[in-house]
């Protein structure tokens, strides 16, 4: 004799629960921008507050003559006699025009490069160990190098700066290619994504967050190779960058004018960060569902 099986109605009342809860999606509160700002600000704020607090306690407690270890507002006076004498915003022109320029380079090289080695195993075999490599060394290795090549040109300048970041470019987008899955690439052939319509519409897309971190990566090594081919190739037909700023400083034993280019040199690179990076990061992490909207 067939038995039948009857659901209790304390289990089909609980389910009916579960799946309204599934139904109904939690409201999103909004938050002000005002808060966000806040919460986004402040914490940055009050670091550099007690970053400049220890700062001027240490200067006040005389550890160090005032040439040696100036206070805060001695290195403001230098900043602000750069920006009343006109030069200040040439300074940061000049090195963050060839730093803008150098990364656009290594990132036209370092993208099909990456996808070679990503995709191709033989390449992968015989390039991708140097490209580690390369990517440990420093860039300050190269100048001398470069000076001899090139002498005392621009082009000296660009080729330290293509050699520190152009492996960085591409390990990050190798590494993004490694963590796509293995589905993604088998849908994409399916439906006919091959060849170049791959890699543009499979490949690149899904290999983005990788990608991303690698450019953000390529332009942090772009900026300190800069700084470094700046600090050594020195000519008065190179213009003077922010590199080149901080070591006429040093000839003349200006402290203070030291640490202003320091400053100066480390909010360039944090502005290009939040400005330039880190939103695109964002919208990345927010259209795959990792980053809850705002």
């Amino acid at each position: 004799m067939a038995s039948t099986y009857t659901t209790p109605k304390s289990d089909l009342a609980t389910l009916e629960a579960g799946l309204d809860a599934l139904d109904t999606a939690p409201a999103v509160e909004r938050v002000s921008a005002g808060s966000i700002l806040l919460s986004r600000v402040g914490p940055p704020l009050v670091a550099v507050i007690l970053v400049i607090v220890a700062w001027q306690a240490a200067a006040a407690s005389d550890l160090k003559p005032d040439y040696v270890l100036p206070g805060p507002m001695d290195v403001w006076h230098s900043i602000a006699q750069m920006w009343l004498d006109g030069t200040l915003l040439g300074y940061i022109w000049t090195s963050l025009s060839r730093g803008a320029l150098s990364f656009a380079v290594s990132v036209a090289i370092g993208t099909p490069l990456g996808l070679l080695v990503a995709r191709v195993k033989p390449v992968r075999a015989a390039i991708g160990p140097i490209l580690s490599g390369l990517q440990s060394l420093p860039s300050v290795a190269w100048v001398p190098a470069a000076i001899i090549w090139f002498g005392l040109t621009d082009a000296t300048i660009y080729a330290v700066v293509l050699l520190g970041a152009v492996p960085s470019v591409a390990n990050g987008l190798v590494a993004g290619v490694d963590q796509i899955p293995p589905l993604y690439l088998r849908a994409g052939r399916t439906i006919g994504a091959t060849g170049i319509n791959g890699v543009r519409h499979v490949l690149l897309p899904a290999a983005l967050p990788g990608y991303l971190a690698g450019l953000k990566q390529g332009w942090a090594f772009s900026w300190r190779s800069l700084m470094a081919a700046e600090l050594i190739a020195k000519s008065p037909d190179l213009g003077t960058g922010l590199g080149q700023l901080m070591e006429n400083y040093r000839t003349y034993s200006d402290m203070s004018g030291v640490l202003a280019t320091i400053i100066l040199i480390l909010i360039v690179g944090i502005g290009i960060d939040l400005l330039f990076f880190s939103p695109l990061e964002r919208r990345a992490l927010r259209k795959r569902g990792l980053l809850a909207k705002s």
